[in-house]
């Protein structure tokens, strides 16, 4: 029986996501970082974590969709020096 190669995958063959993944990404960032900072908050009696856990929460919602839908950077083959 002959052996068979499995297929190679191409940049454009791999799975582009689609927009609820995106969303997903920024909604749990602000709540979880929400959610903690406002547990600091009330532990620290202070009244300014929510809003950078909010903050901090949106940009790494932001950051995480950007890695994940950016298209892979193809490097080139390393040269001999």
């Amino acid at each position: 029986m002959a052996q068979q190669k499995p297929p190679s995958v191409r940049a454009e063959d791999s799975p582009q996501g689609d927009a609820w993944n995106a969303f997903g990404y920024l909604v749990s960032g602000v709540l979880v970082y929400g959610l903690i900072g406002w547990a600091l908050d009330r532990w620290l009696d202070t009244s300014f974590l929510v809003v950078i856990g909010i903050l901090f929460g949106a940009v790494l919602g932001i950051f995480m969709t950007w890695r994940r839908f950016a298209p892979p950077s193809i490097s080139p083959p390393d040269q001999p020096q």
